[in-house]
């Protein structure tokens, strides 16, 4: 029986929109402490209409630029509420301690970061991190509530080949019953079967729709991801219509300036357009990632969190206010949450470069290539004619081929160099300290000189994104562990958009020339990469010489 006396601070109206039933009705919502405390319905007439906030599925906030609490700031406008969120990339810098860092500064902001305990760190023994986490810490990470899962098992080889390391950490995450993350690009098969069978629940990488469908008809739930290099929304999202109970969304990484202009809010309407019903995209966007990953995050029930948005129509979205706890965070595309201090931590030993630790000795006229696939975290390997000057191996603009270079930050150690294809730089150079998993410096450019002086940049600075051409030298500081910014974001929107367009005036045609950098030394995809210790062939899972015909 209803209590005669509701105690409430605060009550909302509007049409309330009820995923959980598919069902939409007018009602107020009273609220007292943060959660909502009854739904009263009523035959009112309202303009808007309140909806569940969304979640991204998975993302790695580091690659946001932004500490948590500025990555919150600007995400509440786009009426996301919650992520859950893989500290991968700090661990790999700092372990243990930066995944303390990203949940305590979390809890600065009213915001619902669900961070996961990061099995991958190192993510392969083929490259120098700054830290590894042990099935120790991993049990230390998952035995804590706000520990929601184990993020993404990268090491599929490990699994699948059942390597004693890979398979504790698994059984810890079964011991404590959270939800085990993938990360599975292109897998299928028996080796995929073997993959689902030993806990995998997710998949975040896949790319093709045949692949998705295989996965799903196991069981596994797919993450639909769309950030700022990695687009698979367009090819994945039919399947959101034949499983929708099985689909989440997610950025996966975001850039700054692409989080300014939306987040999942822009998935949500891309879908909205290609005319899949409003409740099935409400349940990816909302509701699937609350119950797999069994979130604190409100779903517009009695006893729940107040977190929701308010829209103006269902066909727009466009999001008129944010709440979470029951407090506006964001009104009309303006933030509501402060900028805070943040507390630097690093890890940077890395000493200036000189131009000729950049040569490459001529030992054959054939090389392998890293081709780069445009909006894919995929690349290609072809074999390539190179061009010398005198014993150097140099960058062929005529070809569109350009050196690569990946250098230790951990250690003072040579570059490791090698060459990648459709990068599309004319002249100049860029680098960046932020290069997964292991972040080390990757730096691509025309000229030995160009390559040398963008790493500079970055040493100097002990971390961060640079452009280097004729007199130019345009750098970005990432002072918190070499990947994020302690300052506005807005503001660093503003600077990234401003190497971003420098890039591109340099000849690159990428729709993200440092994201996709970025992904060059991330071994764990198919099919060449380049670590700081050399060529990584990503198919057979080992290193590969540069020259083909030596």
């Amino acid at each position: 029986m209803r209590s005669a006396i509701l105690v409430y601070n605060m009550k909302i109206s509007g049409n309330i929109v009820d995923v959980l039933n598919s069902t939409i009705y007018p009602g107020t919502i009273l609220i007292n402490d943060g959660r909502i405390v009854d739904i009263v319905r009523d035959s009112r007439r309202y303009n808007t209409f309140i909806v569940p906030g969304f979640i991204d599925a998975h993302v790695h906030i580091e690659s946001s630029m932004l500490v948590p609490s500025e990555f919150a700031r600007l995400a509440v406008v786009h009426g996301t509420i919650a992520t859950v969120s893989d500290p991968h990339e700090i661990a790999n810098v700092i372990g243990i301690e930066g995944i303390r860092f990203m949940v305590e500064n979390g809890k600065t902001v009213p915001f619902n970061f669900f961070f996961g305990a990061s099995p991958c760190v190192p993510a392969t023994s083929f490259e120098t991190s700054g830290a590894s986490l042990d099935a120790s810490e991993i049990d230390a990470l998952l035995k804590r509530e706000e520990i929601k899962y184990l993020s993404e098992m990268m090491n599929f080889p490990g699994v699948i080949n059942e390597d004693p390391d890979v398979m504790e950490k698994i059984a810890i995450a079964k011991k404590y019953g959270k939800p085990i993350d993938g990360h599975a690009p292109g897998l299928r098969g028996k080796a995929l079967e073997k993959y689902v069978r030993a806990g995998i629940s997710t998949d975040h990488e896949t790319f093709q729709y045949e692949e998705g469908l295989e996965k799903l008809s196991l069981g596994m739930k797919l993450i639909v991801r769309e950030g700022s290099a990695a687009k698979n929304f367009d090819a994945l999202s039919p399947l959101i219509l034949k499983y929708p109970d099985q689909c989440m969304l997610c950025s996966d990484d975001k850039h700054p300036d692409d989080l300014i202009t939306g987040h999942i809010n822009e998935l949500v309407k891309r879908a909205l357009r290609m005319e899949i019903d409003v409740m099935t995209v409400l349940k990816c966007a909302c509701v699937n990632p609350v119950i797999h990953y069994g979130l604190d995050t409100g779903l517009l029930r009695s006893g729940d969190y107040a977190d929701f948005i308010e829209v103006d129509n269902l066909e727009r979205f466009d999001i008129l206010r944010t709440y979470i706890n029951g407090e506006m965070v964001a009104e009309h595309g303006k933030t509501l949450l402060p900028h805070l201090p943040v507390p630097l931590l690093n890890k940077f030993s890395a000493t200036e470069k000189k131009v000729s630790d950049f040569f490459v000795s001529g030992k054959g006229n054939t090389i392998n290539v890293i081709e780069v696939v445009n909006n894919q975290v995929i690349t290609g390997r072809v074999s390539m004619t190179c061009r010398s000057s005198g014993n150097n191996v140099t960058s062929d603009t005529e070809k569109d081929l350009l050196k690569l270079a990946v250098v230790n930050r951990y250690e003072n150690l040579p570059p490791a160099i090698g060459f990648v294809k459709n990068f599309g730089l004319k002249r100049g150079a860029m680098a960046s300290s932020v290069a997964h998993d292991s972040h080390n410096i990757v730096a691509v450019g025309v000229t030995d000189e160009d390559i040398c002086n963008a790493v500079n940049l970055i040493i100097q600075r002990k971390g961060g994104l640079s452009v280097v051409y004729d007199d130019v030298r345009e750098i970005l500081p990432l002072p918190v562990a070499g990947l994020m910014s302690n300052e506005d974001g807005y503001s660093i929107a503003q600077r990234y958009a401003k190497l971003d367009h420098l890039a591109k005036q340099l000849g690159s045609f990428l729709s993200a020339p440092f994201m996709t950098l970025s992904f060059m030394a991330l071994l764990v995809i198919p099919k060449l990469r380049l670590s700081d210790k050399g060529l990584f062939d990503g198919e057979q899972f080992q290193f590969t010489e540069l020259f083909t015909d030596k």
